[in-house]
């Protein structure tokens, strides 16, 4: 009824305990993007069906896929290699598609982020809601950021309230922190030159009105300190011990790094182009032979 899809690079840590919780699924496939390590092995020897291209972008890897990959059921399902279909979201997505209507392209899934052995419910604001669940001819991805939002919809989308759980620091904090500079780099180009419109933060859809939040909140003098004091005091992340804390001094740290990196595109954009450093020399008119 549903295929799955698991996007990877160098993820042989994550992969077997991903795939595990997919022993109930059959059509799996890895699509990966040139790892040096063990993935591959692991996937092949899991059961899963792997298939290499070099990668673009999330949302370019995804639409690769959904035009690629021979599916055997019509919904296929994305998910990483650090997130695991625990049983309750495996029955949730299985009822949804079942009662889906043929209007219906997909659903926003939403996840559990896991520190420590410990849902930080309060610091991540959950819910937070992505596009991972498509009928594969209704729906196509574009990238958003440094992730990917859904594009090319023929339907709506629905939402699927049970989450799964993503284990993002499994890697440990060095891997956090290298990818997240890398983010939020493409973060920042994307708040500059993707802001959604304004009326967007009253929406009542989390998956509209959060990244329309992100991009005009983001535009406040203190910003960072704002997001901290707001994960951490008023939604009460503080309840969530060290975890907590540790999380949301890093999200903040984030957020000062997209920041840092839009002042520097908007100087780099406003500077004059360099004058050249040879003057122009008159033109000596036509040529005269003695």
């Amino acid at each position: 009824m549903i295929s799955v899809v698991i996007l990877t690079m160098n993820e042989e840590r994550d992969l077997s305990a991903c795939l595990q919780a997919l022993d109930w699924c059959n059509d799996v496939h890895v699509l990966d993007s040139g790892s040096k390590d063990k993935t591959g092995v692991i996937a092949l020897q899991l059961g899963a069906n792997l298939l290499i291209h070099p990668f673009e972008s999330f949302g370019r890897q995804r639409n690769y896929a959904l035009d690629n990959i021979p599916f055997v059921n019509e919904w296929v399902l994305f998910i990483d290699a650090d997130e695991i279909v625990t049983i309750p979201f495996r029955e949730a997505i299985v009822e949804a598609v079942k009662k889906a209507g043929n209007d219906v392209a997909g659903f926003y899934c939403c996840w559990k982020m896991m520190l420590e052995g410990r849902w930080l419910k309060h610091c991540d604001n959950f819910p937070k809601w992505q596009f991972r669940l498509l009928k594969r001819e209704m729906a196509r991805f574009t990238d958003f950021g440094h992730g990917q939002k859904e594009k090319l919809l023929h339907g709506h989308i629905e939402y699927i309230k049970e989450p799964y759980l993503h284990y993002g620091f499994s890697k440990g904090w060095s891997h956090w922190v290298e990818r997240h500079n890398r983010y939020s780099g493409q973060e920042a180009i994307a708040r500059l030159n993707n802001r959604p419109p304004f009326r967007k933060i009253f929406s009542a859809h989390g998956s509209i009105r959060n990244p329309a939040l992100k991009s005009w909140l983001g535009r406040l003098p203190g910003w960072p300190l704002i997001r901290f004091c707001f994960a951490y005091f008023v939604n009460l992340g503080f309840t969530e011990g060290m975890p907590g804390f540790i999380y949301c001094a890093n999200i903040a740290w984030y957020e000062f790094l997209i920041k840092v990196k839009t002042r520097e595109i908007k100087k780099r954009l406003n500077q004059p182009l360099p004058a050249t450093s040879k003057e122009v020399q008159p033109d000596p008119g036509p040529v005269k032979y003695a």
